[in-house]
């Protein structure tokens, strides 16, 4: 068995979440033994599309004419679409049937979370959909705190300061003008944001969130994974103040760290995180102030070794064998066909 798996304009998406999954996807396969080509060119048995592009779409049309198997990795739905870049919520009704087009190309639909499954569902597609985590690293997210000081110092904060992190590009659907207002409210404490999205792409609103001036919130841009550790490792709490996700690759990262964390209370983190259990839930950006101040106080407990848990469960090892699964199903209801093709 050998998988290509291919992504339109990789460079495009290599800073975002979704490079991130990509790599995952390779690292997942290299732990249990399956072979790989991100060659369009080589032989394959399967193709596992990660886009939605032209060239993909493509792609899969000729696959099937050669009687190849064609997995479609759903990572954008049409809520996770919208509140994104300029127009982007006039343009998704037309790409929410454009993603339909896609992914009825595939014989097999995967997607990160019961959440997304549910939505793709409700879209009226009928093929098999599996949810399958995007998958954490365990190895690489290990805390240090050697990391962590380098982080506070690289940033200027003192031993004393209280560091509440973001991680996300400049949409409004990550919840960026959230977590611009949480800074403005709460002036003891040190707000930091990752991630970057060039600014004549989105809203104005988010362009001059973006140049907020505070003494306590800076945007540090992309970096590159090793200062995303860092900053998990020094900093004192983690928020997603996200409004829609498929999974949300960095609370998984945020968990793996055993760093304290705050969610947005949307469907996706359900049933797979609770609040109170493995990390605390808010619904609005009251909330996120009431728990931001529990957390750092130590009125509200730990609970990053119930998070860690589920990190666990997430890890690459595990998702390459569900990958397998997949894949070995999908080979092997190929191979009844044929043999009843020549049966006849």
């Amino acid at each position: 068995m050998k998988v290509l798996l291919y992504t339109e304009s990789e460079k495009l998406f290599s800073k975002s979440g979704l490079g991130k999954a990509i790599k995952h996807q390779m690292k997942a396969l290299d732990s249990v033994g399956i072979e790989y080509t991100l060659d369009p060119d080589d032989d394959y048995d399967i193709v596992h599309i990660n886009t939605y592009g032209p060239k993909s779409f493509a792609l899969a049309k000729v696959a099937r004419k050669n009687g190849k198997k064609v997995i479609y990795h759903a990572h954008s739905t049409e809520e996770d679409f919208k509140n994104s870049f300029l127009l982007s919520n006039q343009v998704a009704p037309i790409f929410k049937k454009w993603l339909i087009t896609c992914y009825s190309l595939g014989d097999y639909i995967v997607t990160p979370t019961p959440y997304s499954k549910q939505l793709l569902e409700g879209y009226g597609i009928k093929i098999p959909i599996k949810a399958i985590s995007n998958g954490i690293e365990l190895s690489f997210f290990k805390p240090s705190y050697q990391e962590g000081q380098k982080f506070r110092k690289t940033y200027h904060y003192k031993k004393k300061d209280k560091v509440v992190m973001g991680i996300g590009l400049y949409l409004e659907r990550k919840g960026i003008l959230d977590f611009v207002e949480l800074a403005k409210r709460l002036p003891e404490y040190k707000f930091i944001w990752f991630g970057f999205t060039p600014l004549y792409t989105v809203p104005q609103k988010i362009r001059d969130a973006v140049k907020t001036e505070l003494p306590n919130l800076i945007f540090a841009g992309y970096v590159e994974p090793e200062m995303i550790r860092a900053a998990l490792s020094g900093a004192d709490l983690y928020i997603f103040p996200t409004l829609e996700e498929t999974e949300g690759i960095p609370i998984l990262e945020a968990i793996a760290m055993k760093q304290k964390a705050i969610v947005r209370d949307i469907p996706v983190f359900s049933p797979w995180l609770e609040d109170g259990v493995n990390v605390y839930k808010a619904k609005d950006v009251d909330e996120f102030e009431q728990k931001i101040k529990g957390v750092l106080s130590g009125s509200l407990k730990s609970l990053t070794e119930n998070a860690y848990k589920v990190a666990e469960d997430r890890d690459i090892y595990q998702i390459g064998l569900q990958l397998k699964e997949v894949y070995e199903n999908v080979l092997s209801s190929k191979n009844k066909r044929e043999r009843k093709k020549k049966g006849k």
